[in-house]
């Protein structure tokens, strides 16, 4: 009998072990920091997307990325690239870093970035693109300094981004992109990049600063080479591509069994450019240009970049979190970019050192399915002008107010003296925004 018991015991203390056990690995695999891909097209308005609503062009992919995670209906960006840059590397709105001039980064904000926080919570990084935070022929470490291990970027105003590109590899130039598609070239870097990441069992940061879908360059001496068809692509040429680009890194993903793994943040810069290049010069040696048009819930939509309309800020973000997001959610937080910093800092497991200053609100609980993001207001700004909006109401410094729902091109200013109860609360907080800022 006692040798029973002994035995009955020694089963026990094994099962319980075994449980302790696995519980253990569960908490460590739920604990897991996830890998981060950060993808930001340039100049994509929300019109642009069919999961939007757009019907001028075709983005299977991207509606895909949709269906498997979450799509938020209001995000903003700034109405041009540099200083949506500067506002989504610092977590912090151009005007409270001194309105960095075109082309810099202040060197009080380069060891803060998204990049370098995340890389001090254990993850190698790397980014592969457009950077124009710099000439980098210039400041060949910048990335560096800036939190990134790795990068691959054009060389902006110094080269060719799409055929033959002029390429900086980790602070070299690269010689062998004659006949080569620039976004190939990056998305390969990337690739290979996550590739090692996953052999060597480290989460990853990987920011894919798209060249889709801006047009060429158009200051340099000479133009820069045409594709294959002896001009330049059009907008909506532009569109296929970067969709496709998207399919290649989902079809990478799921490959190499990092969709388990791996949040998924898709956006863009500002709102899709009012027209595009599509040669290099006609009879008086000038570019020749199409307008840019988009369909848009039966709507006609000019291209807004450059402008404080919500066709110049509100951008497409969708997030995809295997196991984390429930597929297909439409959300209406309200975002702008200054919250992708502190928001991956959380999903790093890690926080935003204590003395920075930043105007970004985490959507981190909105993206776990357990809260929502404490923002009240998004901002955006072009020279002196600015404006503070919630969902559909935005005022903007010089006091006009609109109802952006209603009157999404902003026709008519709203009559301050016949407000509803609702709004006038709107514009009484909005103005409070305002003077805080």
């Amino acid at each position: 009998m006692g040798d029973n018991r002994d035995l009955i015991l020694l089963r026990r203390l094994l099962s319980l072990f075994c449980l302790l056990f696995c519980f253990g690995v569960c908490r460590a695999d739920d604990n897991r920091k996830p890998n981060i891909l950060l993808i930001l097209a340039d100049d994509v308005g929300r019109e642009v997307l069919q999961c939007y609503g757009g019907t001028s062009y075709k983005t299977p992919n991207l509606n895909l990325l949709s269906k498997q995670g979450a799509t938020f209906r209001h995000c903003y960006a700034m109405p041009v690239c540099h200083p949506t840059r500067i506002t989504l590397m610092t977590g912090q709105y151009p005007r409270h870093l001194g309105n960095p001039r075109w082309g810099t980064f202040p060197a009080k904000a380069e060891k803060r970035t998204f990049a370098s926080i995340v890389r001090e919570a254990g993850y190698r990084t790397a980014v592969v693109g457009k950077w124009q935070l710099s000439l980098l022929k210039n400041d060949l470490k910048q990335p560096q300094r800036m939190g990134f291990d790795q990068w691959s970027l054009f060389g902006w105003h110094e080269g060719p981004r799409y055929h033959e590109p002029f390429i900086y590899e980790n602070g070299l130039v690269r010689n062998d992109t004659a006949g080569k598609y620039g976004p190939d070239i990056y998305l390969d870097f990337l690739i290979d990049f996550m590739k090692k990441s996953q052999l060597e069992k480290r989460p990853f940061l990987a920011f894919y600063s798209m060249a889709l879908c801006h047009d060429v360059t158009n200051d340099l001496k000479h133009p820069v080479p045409h594709g294959p068809d002896g001009r330049y692509q059009s907008f909506g040429e532009m569109v296929v591509q970067m969709d496709q680009q998207l399919g290649r890194i989902t079809d990478f993903l799921e490959s190499s069994g990092l969709d388990d793994e791996t949040l998924v943040l898709f956006t863009s810069d500002n709102g899709t450019a009012a027209r595009s290049k599509l040669s290099s010069v006609n009879r008086r040696n000038e570019f020749i240009y199409e307008e840019v048009v988009s369909d848009f819930r039966g709507d006609q939509i000019a291209g807004g970049k450059g402008k404080l309309t919500d066709w110049g800020t509100r951008v497409p973000l969708i997030a995809v979190w295997k196991g984390v997001i429930t597929p297909g959610e439409v959300l209406d937080d309200l975002i702008d970019l200054s919250d992708v910093l502190p928001t991956l800092a959380e999903v790093a497991g890690t926080v935003v050192p204590p003395a920075t200053a930043i105007d970004g609100h985490s959507f981190y609980r909105t993206l776990r399915g357990n809260g929502h993001s404490s923002r009240q207001w998004v901002y955006a700004e072009s020279r002196d002008k600015f404006f503070v909006k919630t969902r559909d109401r935005k005022l903007y410094n010089n006091g006009r107010f609109f109802n952006t729902e209603a009157d999404p091109f902003e026709a008519s200013p709203l009559d301050k003296s016949k407000l509803s109860s609702q709004a006038e609360g709107e514009l009484k907080m909005l103005r409070k925004a305002m003077s805080d800022l």
